[in-house]
């Protein structure tokens, strides 16, 4: 009798490996799929910016050629410089930076105020005007243009960049309640017993915020700042109704230009050339905030108490 229970529980042992090993080996073949998957994913979104690159080093009947010539036979480097000496992309490099460092500093500014307020601090009417500030969310940005404008140009803002950056400081823009979510939602996560230990130290709400709760809020910052920044560099509708002068003119303004010349209208080249030396800066800046990024968008999902 207990030899057969040897031999019944050595079958069942057996009948268990040969489970696992089936189990390990369909997970293996799922998994295998889903990297095929994803590598054609990538390559589906690698192409436009790799057919970009190379249209940028093409002449000009490389570019629409058939078959496609992906591989210029002679990189024409000298697009790049030629995309300077057309028009002052240096003044709008100069111009775009300002607008990003300034806007996206009056974001973080305002963002971390309301978003620490309806995370933190108790008032009437906080969860309703929490609600109706993400509504704003579904409200396109097109309706506030015609006020906006008007309002610029009684103030003599018009063709500045005043109109670019002096908004995001109070949070008057289409994207700021986004922002306040993900300030709002990562400060919940932050134990209120922190905030406690140090207003029992003496320390004032606003020396709380400046010394615990920012220096623990680096990831949701540094979200911020990329989404903020990417917007800001990429912006081209508010640059061509505030914006006039070509000396006032940002990136995005400068590549729309670039193709309006008429005596270059056709040059695809130097456009290419132009649109891969705009896109390189927000390369290095998402492999250099990566990090922070993803951890960011992660925690900012989970609301404390």
């Amino acid at each position: 009798m207990a030899t057969a229970n040897t031999v019944s529980n050595i079958q069942i042992a057996e009948i268990a490996a040969r489970r696992k090993s089936r189990r390990k080996i369909i997970e293996r073949v799922w998994l295998v799929i889903l990297q095929i998957l994803l590598t054609l994913f990538l390559i589906t979104f690698l192409v436009p910016a790799l057919w970009m690159v190379s249209s940028s080093l093409k002449a000009s009947t490389e570019v629409f050629a058939h078959p496609i010539v992906w591989i210029p036979e002679s990189p024409q480097w000298n697009n790049y410089v030629r995309v300077f000496e057309i028009l002052p992309f240096g003044t709008f490099a100069w111009n775009t930076l300002l607008v990003v460092v300034f806007a996206v500093l009056g974001t973080l500014f305002s963002s971390v105020l309301v978003g620490y307020s309806f995370a933190r601090l108790r008032w009437p009417g906080r969860d309703i005007f929490f609600g109706l500030l993400i509504a704003t969310l579904m409200l396109p940005e097109v309706i506030t243009l015609v006020p906006r404008f008007i309002i610029f140009r009684e103030l003599g803002w018009i063709d500045t960049l005043l109109p670019l950056t002096v908004p995001y400081w109070f949070g008057a823009t289409p994207w700021t309640p986004l922002y306040i979510f993900l300030m709002r939602q990562f400060f919940k996560g932050i134990p209120l017993e922190l905030e406690e230990a140090a207003f029992i130290d003496g320390a004032s709400r606003f020396r709380t915020l400046v010394q615990i709760m920012l220096p623990l809020s680096k990831p949701v910052l540094a979200t911020v700042a990329v989404f903020a920044t990417l917007q800001h560099y990429t912006d081209f509708m508010n640059p061509l109704i505030y914006i006039s002068s070509i000396d006032n003119w940002t990136l995005a303004l400068g590549i729309a230009g670039l193709n309006a010349n008429e005596s270059y209208k056709a040059s695809w080249e130097l456009v290419f050339a132009a649109g891969t030396f705009m896109t390189l800066p927000m390369i290095v800046l998402f492999i250099f905030a990566q990090r922070y990024f993803v951890q960011g968008i992660t925690m900012s999902g989970f609301g404390g108490r």
